[in-house]
Formats: C-alpha cells, structure tokens, sequence
C-alpha cells in the first residue's frame, strides 16, 4: 500500500454544498410573499426541536457554515414532503424559526433553487417546486430521499442505476490503462482487505467508494465520469438492497481483485463481468437488480 493511498484514506473529507450561480433568487426581493398566500406559509412551529438552531447542528450537516447547515434542514424538509409542492417560503420567517441571518437565508435559498427544489417568481415569491422539477442525479436530494419516506424507492432506483452504469465503466476502462490509477485501484484493495481484517467499516466503506469513483474516471467517458457522484451517494446510502459492495466480505474483496486484475490484462469482458458480479443482489432483495445472464 502505497504512503499517498494510506494518507488518503484516513485522511476525513468534507463535502461541499457550494453556492450556485446568481439565478432567480437574486432578482427578486425577499420580502414579498403576498399576503394572501400566508395561510400556506409553512407552520414552522411543527418542526421537530433539534431543527430549530441551525447552529446547533454541526454534525453530518453538508457545506461549510450555517447556510450548509440550513440547506440541510430544508432540503430534508422538502425531500421528505414537510414542506409540500407550491407552498411559499418566506425568507424573514426562515431566519427568525431557524435563527439565522438573511445573507445567510438567501444563499441557502440559491443552493435549494440550483438543486430544483424551489424557485422564486416576481409577485409570488419561494416556492417548493413539484418532484419532477427536482434533480433527482444531485447527491444532497439522492440522500435525502434515501433517509426519508421515499427510502425503499430511491434505494431502489440506485441499486438499478448502478448495475447500468458501472458494468459499462469497466469494460471501458480496461481498454484506457493508466498505471497510477491502476496502482491507487491495487491500493484500495489492499485497505479495504486491511480494514476489513481490523473490522474498520468505516475506512473500508471509503475505500470502496474511491474504488468506484476512480474506476469511472478511468473510463475515459466524460459523461460517465458526470455520474460518478451517484455511484458516490449510492455507496454512501446504507440499508437499502444490499450488493456486493454493502457487505464487506472475502467474495466482495475478491470481486474488486478480479475487476483489477482484468483492468490490467486490457479485459474489457472480464472487468464487466467482475463488476456486474460484485453488484447482484442479495438472494432477499434478488427483484431489485437481475442477476446477470450466462453466456
């Protein structure tokens, strides 16, 4: 295992919900959600305790700050259908339920439009957007629903978009070879051996997604490598169907072997085959994903 590999693994990483481009939201003034809209404003005082002081909640939060924080709470809160489709959110109510300022308000307002899940029109201020406008491929949204009611569902459609994308990625890969990658590819092997030997779920888990994320970008397919950040969200998402990458194990290990192995052979059939192996599904949850079919 090489020095930068080790450093990179127990290195924590932080993940950013950096602020979108000026869009609608800044050509509008806050203030004015018309006042016959009030009685659907959201009632803020139903929001459970530990929502209510943004600059409580540090942990888990994504982003940097209390607008990362506040993203957080209300990105969960429309995700999980506490604040419904067409309901207005008024910016002055936002800051005072959640204690924050307006700056602070408006950016978290950026990032939600960015992400689809709200927009703001002249005379008709915030609103929460329907489902089909959301970003269902942004992985703060991908979270969300995984923790929230539609758990079953997005977990679901992961475990599908998954066993499409990274079969392919594979085979792909092994006809771009590129020495440091395979060598960082090795090294991960390698850690989640060690972790899964040390009983270290949490490095394993880290090795794992760098395995995936690396394994796209060696693809060469810049519109693969565009969804890597799903993969990315997909492993990060525990409890749903479980595959082969969900349960550590010595198959698992093997499997991520056998795709490095090809990789290194230039065996674009055999990487596929390795990838779409370690990715079937459990026997309990064998509907979500068909097994591959034999040749």
């Amino acid at each position: 295992m090489t020095t930068l590999a080790h450093t990179m693994m127990t290195a924590a990483r932080s993940a950013d919900s950096g602020l979108a481009n000026p869009g609608e939201l800044d050509r509008y003034p806050y203030a004015e959600a018309p006042a016959v809209d009030r009685v659907g404003v959201p009632a803020w005082e139903g929001v459970e305790p530990e929502l209510g002081r943004v600059g409580r909640r540090t942990a888990g939060s994504r982003g940097r700050g209390l607008h990362g924080q506040l993203v957080q709470q209300l990105g969960q809160m429309i995700v999980s259908g506490d604040l419904g489709a067409d309901r207005p959110l008024v910016p002055e109510e936002i800051g005072q339920r959640f204690e924050v300022s307006r700056t602070v308000v408006r950016e978290s307002l950026r990032v939600l439009e960015a992400k689809g899940l709200v927009s703001a029109r002249p005379n008709v201020g915030t609103r929460v957007r329907p489902v089909s406008d959301w970003n269902l491929l942004d992985p703060d949204i991908i979270e969300w629903r995984a923790f929230g009611p539609q758990r079953d569902d997005q977990r679901r459609e992961l475990s599908e978009l998954r066993w499409t994308i990274e079969p392919l990625a594979a085979r792909l890969a092994a006809g771009h070879g590129r020495e440091d990658i395979q060598q960082r590819l090795s090294d991960m092997v390698g850690i989640m051996g060690h972790a899964m030997g040390q009983g270290d779920a949490l490095t394993f888990s880290r090795a794992d997604a760098e395995f995936h994320a690396l394994l796209i970008q060696i693809a060469g397919n810049r519109m693969l490598d565009h969804l890597s950040g799903i993969v990315s969200a997909a492993l990060h998402v525990s409890g749903g169907p479980v595959t082969g990458c969900d349960r550590p194990n010595d198959v698992s290990l093997a499997q991520h072997g056998r795709i490095v192995d090809a990789l290194a052979t230039g065996d674009g059939v055999a990487a596929e085959t390795a990838m779409r192996q370690l990715l079937t599904v459990h026997p309990e949850v064998e509907r979500v994903v068909p097994a591959p079919r034999e040749h």
